[in-house]
């Protein structure tokens, strides 16, 4: 495995091991902002919303977009601000608030990314989210310490691409580690 440098995890992916909690199992978040004396934000790729669609989101936006705007998938983004929604999209497509964050993927919160992708105008590749993960100073570099996450680094089809049922297995393999051979115990040695 490559080494990581955990103080600045921006760009990079977590997975989470086969037994954390009920909010992060089997997931893969993005980091988008991560400051050792600031903590990280970041958004699960993986886990779609089935309660609510894009056309339940539009509905509620000042725009009218016709009968029935594109089908596009919602993500459960994390257990915080869970009516908050962040939009994370192919880098080709930006705007002034739009947050580049390395590697072809850049994070935006703005309604008019919202509109552009409602009448097809916005970026190539893109994941809707709702909500966000959270950690204060210090705690993401102690939960990766203890072994509760592995660090991969992200791709634009790994973050961004519909394969959701894979993403976590996908991201495992990337660090050349056979998820069926992950120990369900951890802690340190």
């Amino acid at each position: 495995m490559h080494n990581i440098d955990i103080k600045n995890l921006t760009g990079k992916c977590l997975i989470s091991i086969p037994d954390i909690s009920e909010n992060f199992a089997e997931t893969v978040i993005y980091i988008c902002s991560h400051k050792d004396n600031e903590g990280a934000m970041g958004f699960i790729v993986n886990k779609r919303v089935k309660d609510f669609s894009f056309k339940d989101l539009t509905a509620e936006l000042p725009w009218n977009f016709g009968d029935v705007p594109p089908p596009i998938s919602l993500y459960n983004g994390g257990p915080l601000e869970r009516s908050k929604g962040f939009i994370l999209h192919s880098d080709e497509y930006n705007l002034a608030d739009s947050l580049n964050t390395g590697g072809g993927i850049a994070v935006s919160s703005s309604l008019e990314v919202l509109h552009d992708i409602a009448i097809g105008h916005g970026p190539k590749q893109r994941i809707i989210a709702l909500g966000y993960a959270g950690w204060a100073p210090k705690q993401l570099e102690t939960e990766i310490a203890n072994n509760l996450w592995l660090v991969a680094d992200a791709t634009p089809e790994l973050v961004l691409g519909s394969e959701d049922d894979t993403k976590w297995q996908r991201a495992i393999s990337s660090l050349g580690i056979d998820f069926y051979n992950l120990s369900l115990t951890y802690g340190h040695s």
